[in-house]
Parts: C-alpha cells; sequence; structure tokens
C-alpha cells in the first residue's frame, strides 16, 4: 500500500469517527481528540493531517460534500437541461449529500465565528467554483469572479434555509433555491439591457470599462516542481 493510500485512510477513519462526536462537542478540539482515540490513528498523524483541530475537521467534512456532489453531477443526465435548471440540480444535490443537519448546523455555527468567517468564505466560493468548472465554465475575466460570487451567495442561503426546513422531502428548500436563481437571472437580464442601451454602453466602455482588466487567478505551471501537461 502507498503512504498515500495511508494517509488517505487515515484521514477518512478520523472523519467518521469526527462525525459521530460532533453533534456533542462540535467541531472541536476535543472532537479531533477523541476521534483520533477512536480511529486509532497516532497523534502525530492526526496533527499534521487537522494542524487547527476543529476546523481543519469541518472544512474535511465540507471538501468531501463537494466531491459527493460532483460525483453524482458526473452521474446525473443534464443534457437538455438550462443552465439554471443545472444549476439548481447541482445545489439540490450538494444538501442531500451534506449529511446529518447538525453536523452542517455545527459547521455554520463555528464558520459564523470571526476567527473563522474566512474559511467559511472560502468554502462556499470553493463550492461554487466546483459547480461552475463542473459545467466547463471557461471565463478568464470579471464573469469568472461574478458567477461563483452570485452562485456562492444563492448556496449560503439555501444552507441555512434548508436548516430550518421541515417540509416534505425538504420541497420548501428547493423552491427557495429556485426563487433565488430567479432573483439572479433578473439581475444578468438588467445588465444585458444596460448593455444593450446607448447610455448603458458609455457607463461600461468609460467609467466602468476599468472591469475588462480584471482577470481569474491563474495557476503558474513553470515554477520549479510543476508538471508539464504531458506530466499530468
Amino acid at each position: 500500500m502507498e503512504p498515500e493510500d495511508t494517509i488517505e485512510q487515515a484521514k477518512a477513519a478520523l472523519l467518521r469517527a469526527a462525525e459521530r462526536l460532533v453533534p456533542f462537542e462540535g467541531w472541536s478540539e476535543a472532537t479531533l481528540r477523541a476521534a483520533m482515540a477512536d480511529a486509532g490513528v497516532a497523534d502525530g498523524l492526526a496533527r499534521a493531517l487537522f494542524p487547527r483541530g476543529g476546523v481543519d475537521l469541518a472544512l474535511a467534512y465540507h471538501q468531501a460534500g463537494d466531491d459527493a456532489m460532483l460525483a453524482r453531477l458526473a452521474a446525473s443526465n443534464l443534457a437538455g437541461m438550462k443552465m439554471r435548471e443545472r444549476i439548481a440540480t447541482a445545489l439540490r444535490l450538494r444538501l442531500e449529500v451534506s449529511g446529518e443537519r447538525e453536523l452542517v448546523r455545527r459547521a455554520s455555527a463555528l464558520f459564523a465565528l470571526p476567527g473563522h468567517a474566512a474559511d467559511g468564505a472560502r468554502a462556499i466560493w470553493g463550492t461554487a467554483d466546483a459547480i461552475w468548472r463542473a459545467f466547463g465554465d471557461r471565463d478568464t475575466n470579471l464573469h469568472w469572479y461574478s458567477k461563483r460570487g452570485s452562485l456562492g451567495a444563492v448556496y449560503a442561503a439555501a444552507v441555512l434555509y434548508w436548516l430550518g426546513d421541515d417540509s416534505p422531502d425538504h420541497l420548501a428548500t428547493w423552491d427557495f433555491i429556485d426563487r433565488r436563481i430567479d432573483n439572479v437571472m433578473q439581475v444578468e437580464k438588467l445588465k444585458a439591457r444596460l448593455r444593450e442601451n446607448p447610455l448603458g454602453k458609455v457607463v461600461l466602455a468609460g467609467p466602468l470599462g476599468y472591469l475588462r482588466r480584471i482577470r481569474a487567478p491563474q495557476r503558474r505551471d513553470d515554477l520549479p516542481g510543476s508538471l508539464t501537461p504531458r506530466q499530468r
């Protein structure tokens, strides 16, 4: 067995053990210590995997949810769907694979703390980015940011709504997602009308023209140790 496999197995075992403890201890240092004992993972390895304790456990749990969503998206038949329908499907799948709501509630409370708010924001952004990448998004300009910002806002609102939704099969949450996507689409339609309006063109080309210079972050492939496209 490769060392990487052993590390991933230890990470998965710790996360499974932590999930059983979070409803009682939250995503905390106490949970990590108890998970180490339950999973039989050495302290040094556990600290290397989750150096910040509970917050890194919560982030790993969130990432596992993103991975599960992407797997289900890949197995879904999205052909013939409009983009708004694909987005709604992705958000629904993401919530369906989130597991017990108490685990998500505890994570939301943790990321609401000032010291961890940036971690929570990055996690939400990562979910939105994963969805757009799954749909083959190739934007490299301002739209790269606006798409992820808008989708992240819809997802964050949907999570909070879902946590308090007691409707059968969470139907109220799915309706909520549709309404939020409609709101975003209305903004996009307004922007399109602005681009068609002569005055709007002047504003976009003049005072807001600098926005065209904004570019999505690019991964550097020319750094020492980087793999070439042929090696990947």
